[in-house]
């Protein structure tokens, strides 16, 4: 690969870094929680995916932010 496949490569458009899982079944439900395709934790709230993000280097995340993280399933809303 030459540079000029690593600029065409650049203009591609790439997944959110953080994806939030469906709702799974528990006491309380959570939701699983992924930054670069690493798990890293179980969200039992909006607050805990923001706190996942500080975790991660964030200054005052904003989790409902479509750049930064891909909700599926559901959306920001649903934890059960």
């Amino acid at each position: 690969m030459d540079q000029e496949d690593d600029a065409a490569l650049s203009d591609l458009p790439t997944d959110p870094p953080v994806v939030v899982h469906g709702v799974q079944p528990g006491r309380p439900p959570f939701r699983r929680v992924e930054i670069r395709h690493a798990p890293v934790g179980r969200a039992f709230s909006l607050d805990d995916v923001a706190e996942f993000l500080r975790r991660a280097g964030l200054d005052d995340p904003d989790p409902r932010d479509p750049e930064l993280v891909a909700w599926r399933e559901a959306g920001p809303d649903v934890w059960q």
